[in-house]
């Protein structure tokens, strides 16, 4: 069962780490160790805000569990055409994911594995902010969903995402699955898609299915709001990286390359 959490933002130490990891203002951030119970509702803190953390040293060469498991739980469908291929988790040579710190990268760093890729559910969504319908938004605890019946087909939230994190069906997906899971919404021609943390998992109480599919600890799921989360406790331990910081739009997403000692 996932752990909810308390509804405070310390615990990383100076307020400039909480910046950084969380997109806390240093205003919003009271002196390290207050607790913010109070705070949090004052300033619109939300007790949870749901993250990942990506171990790539643990990740193996060829498994593909978590994007196999992934893909038929939500009833990915699987086209031949590279073309069209819709994916919610794959892997991406690590140039392409970290393309603006692939200079900045320690030495140590730079395994030339393929990078676990999907959406880093950002703070700050661009793709939210140029849908014309409200069917991507972002919800309190901070994942950023889709409505598929409300989606119109325009893909400005493709055009508007700088990840490359959403797939576009162009062409009638449904007959292209397997064996349809009737826990999830199948979709039509012309409907975007991504990954969703699986938030109709979360709202039940479980991880997503990636994580609990791992076996070597890739993956960690938790509340970044919460001190006392296995996330927060890799922030603070572990040399993280997330994508395209400099364009503002904070993820949820965190990524280490080198062995860590927990």
């Amino acid at each position: 069962m996932i752990k909810m959490g308390s509804a405070t933002l310390f615990g990383l130490g100076s307020a400039a780490a909480l910046e950084r990891f969380l997109g806390a203002s240093t205003e919003t951030v009271s002196a390290a160790g207050s607790a913010l119970g109070s705070a949090a509702g004052q300033q619109g803190i939300p007790p949870v805000r749901w993250g990942m953390f990506v171990d790539m040293s643990k990740c193996v060469d060829d498994c593909q569990d978590c994007i196999d498991v992934c893909h038929v739980r939500h009833n990915v469908p699987r086209f031949d055409s590279p073309k069209e291929e819709i994916k919610w988790i794959w892997k991406q040579g690590q140039a392409k994911v970290f393309p603006s710190q692939s200079q900045e990268f320690p030495a140590e760093q730079l395994t030339g594995k393929p990078v676990l890729t999907f959406c880093i559910q950002c703070a700050e969504p661009p793709c939210v902010k140029v849908c014309p319908t409200q069917a991507t938004f972002i919800r309190p605890d901070g994942i950023v969903e889709m409505d598929f019946h409300r989606c119109i087909g325009c893909r400005f939230c493709m055009a508007g995402c700088p990840y490359g994190a959403r797939s576009f069906n162009y062409r009638q997906p449904r007959p292209y699955i397997e064996n349809p899971d009737p826990g999830y919404p199948t979709r039509e021609i012309g409907v975007v898609e991504k990954c969703n943390f699986c938030a109709e998992r979360i709202d039940v109480g479980k991880e997503p299915s990636c994580v609990e599919t791992c076996q070597s600890g890739v993956l960690v799921f938790g509340n970044l709001n919460d001190p006392d989360s296995e996330i927060r406790r890799k922030l603070k331990t572990r040399v993280t990286f997330t994508r395209k910081p400099e364009l503002g739009t904070r993820p949820s997403v965190f990524y280490a390359f080198e062995n860590g000692n927990d």
